[in-house]
């Protein structure tokens, strides 16, 4: 197969898809819930119309533009139809309230902003006199009074077929890799957002080294379930498209099951979490039947001792492997769709436990790194390089070194150049050689393999003195099926806690079987019973840490966190500043006899 030649904007990507003729480029999901395609000529055409549109409102190179959606097929339009005309899209999470979508707003000055339902148009109109948003267009069709219907500025441009528009194709050349493509802002896990500024070529860069050693073709599909308002889900579709791939949006993530069985995915690119969840299934329906659950454990025994070959992209040799294959793994397989032949995770550290149950059960669950500010990937498992455990090679377009404390730091043409008007975070992060410092602790092995250790301002810091990274400890609480999310805590005391909050569903249905009834989920999680099973879970953890890292005492909480709840980032990271707010009174209780307590 002949490679891709490089692009140098996102620009090109477009004009890549637009010469694509392909008939299934995108898929979407019509009102009774059937997949229908919309081709590459219907694209061009539907971004040309747009783009016009923005043009006529007086949009030009340079202005923002709002982008307010879960994702669908309206999202990469509006998309590609803000940097064909040269301006830069603002993607903003349709989760956040109408405050915290004014403040974003009013920071990047958008004048138009393109939004999804009435009920992110209702937000909007809340706040608008507070922002200089003049006029708001709505996807869902029909629109309310005074919004701009999204159907009405596409009319007629499917009629167009396969005609081109001069005047609208030297617009799309004339991008150059200098100009901004987009500005997204990100609070990361601590606090005040910040609009990162990447432009076409940061994205185009990252695009022509990330998929080194993967053979993507037409033939190929993925499912955009990752919020497109995060740089990594964006970075895939781009990936998808400019190799000629089909990309189904899936708009609500609990439709996602249903999407994986009817798309049938090549690819997958999820965080943690969604991987989690899928062996969580599975254990839970393993754990239904005495037989399921001993011929699952077998059957990952089984493959364990074969999870380095699978790791590798290769199939193990071994009849009974391949018994197992047939019985066991290819039925944790059909969750996916069962057509899978490239599973990246990224977002969010991925636990080793869960590499290697992945690899035990004949999936090669390849992690990534990679921060907004880098466009994203910097570094990533691939067929031609691969180590567990890591987060792969960097990319051969990024210089990198580690600081005297192990910060990793940073420079290439896919790192930004800066958050948007914020010249004091840009000169805490960036030095004066253009080294930029991501706040991640890392170490490179004698391979050359990237491993991240945890977040800088993170590590936990104990009275005696001893660093404890929080993340791999966490990772490990979270492989059990009752636990959905754990957060460390103890930093400047003797010993280190767990908040613990539950995966519900399953406990619930733990407490059913064993016959406890509670009027509660804060009583639930306050019973004898359920606080002796948590023991058990921390026990186990704490079998395999240090003694200065054990988990000296634990709290199940009764809330379920979330990024609806504010305890979770968009791509499923801790909150920690605001997890720590919020429970400190539990926290206080923790330590309240800290001076007495046996403790590191």
């Amino acid at each position: 197969m002949t490679p891709l030649s490089p692009i140098s904007t996102i620009n090109d990507l477009f004009r890549r898809i637009a010469g694509a003729g392909n008939p299934r480029a995108m898929l979407f999901q019509d009102a009774a819930g059937q997949w229908r395609p919309i081709s590459s000529d219907q694209i061009y055409q539907r971004v040309r119309a747009l783009a016009k549109a923005f043009l006529a409102w007086g949009a030009r190179k340079g202005d923002r533009i709002a982008l307010v959606s879960e994702n669908r097929w309206e999202w990469a339009i509006t998309d590609f139809a803000v940097l064909v005309i040269g301006a830069a899209d603002v993607p903003i999470y349709p989760t956040l309230t109408a405050d915290q979508i004014a403040e974003l707003l009013r920071d990047a000055g958008c004048p138009i902003a393109v939004v999804s339902t009435r009920q992110q148009f209702d937000k909007l109109t809340s706040i608008r006199g507070q922002t200089p948003v003049e006029r708001i267009v709505i996807m869902d069709s029909p629109g309310p009074e005074g919004a701009i219907a999204f159907s009405s500025l596409l009319a007629g441009a499917d009629t167009r077929g396969a005609d081109r528009d001069p005047e609208f194709d030297a617009l799309v050349r004339a991008a150059e890799p200098k100009d901004i493509a987009t500005v997204i802002y990100t609070s990361g896990t601590t606090g005040e957002p910040k609009g990162v500024v990447l432009t076409h070529g940061n994205i185009a860069s990252n695009q022509n080294y990330a998929v080194a050693g993967f053979a993507f073709d037409s033939t190929d599909a993925c499912i955009s379930f990752l919020p497109l308002s995060h740089i990594t889900a964006r970075a895939l579709d781009y990936v998808m498209y400019n190799h000629g791939a089909q990309v189904a949006y899936c708009s609500q993530f609990d439709k996602l099951p249903q999407a994986m069985r009817e798309v049938r995915p090549t690819v997958i690119v999820g965080v943690p979490r969604v991987y989690e969840k899928i062996r969580q299934a599975v254990e839970a329906r393993a754990a239904e039947s005495p037989v399921k659950k001993r011929l699952l454990a077998a059957a990952i025994a089984l493959g364990a001792r074969h999870r380095d070959t699978v790791y590798s992209g290769r199939r193990p040799s071994s009849p009974f492997w391949k018994l197992a294959n047939r019985l066991v793994y290819s039925k944790v397989r059909e969750a996916f769709g069962g057509r899978v032949k490239v599973f990246i995770s990224g977002g969010a550290p991925l636990g080793l436990d869960t590499t290697r149950w992945f690899a035990s059960v004949g999936i090669a669950l390849w992690e990534g790194y990679g921060l907004t500010e880098t466009s994203p990937v910097i570094a990533l498992n691939s067929p031609l390089h691969q180590r567990m455990g890591s987060v792969g090679w960097p990319l051969a377009n990024i210089e990198l070194k580690l600081a005297a404390d192990g910060e990793l730091q940073v420079r290439g043409p896919s790192i930004f150049a800066g958050y948007w008007q914020k010249a004091e975070a840009n000169g805490a992060c960036f030095d004066a050689d253009g080294w930029f410092h991501t706040g991640d602790i890392a170490r490179l092995d004698e391979d050359g393999f990237l491993y991240i250790t945890d977040r800088k301002k993170e590590l936990l810091k104990t009275s005696g003195g001893k660093l404890v990274a929080p993340q791999p400890i966490e990772n490990k609480l979270k492989n059990h099926p009752l636990v959905a999310h754990a957060a460390l805590v103890g930093d400047k005391h003797k010993f280190i806690s767990a908040l613990l909050s539950p995966n519900f569903p399953a406990l619930e249905e733990w407490a059913r079987r064993e016959g406890i009834e509670t009027g509660s989920r804060a009583e639930l999680v306050a019973h004898h019973r359920v606080l002796a099973l948590y023991g058990e879970i921390v026990s186990e953890v704490n079998t395999n840490l240090a003694n200065f890292e054990t988990l000296k005492r634990f709290r199940v909480v009764a809330e379920e966190w979330t990024q609806e709840s504010g305890e979770l980032t968009p791509s499923m990271k801790l909150k920690r500043r605001v997890i720590t707010v919020q429970y400190a009174a539990v926290i206080d209780a923790l330590y309240a006899d800290e001076a007495t307590a046996r403790g590191e």
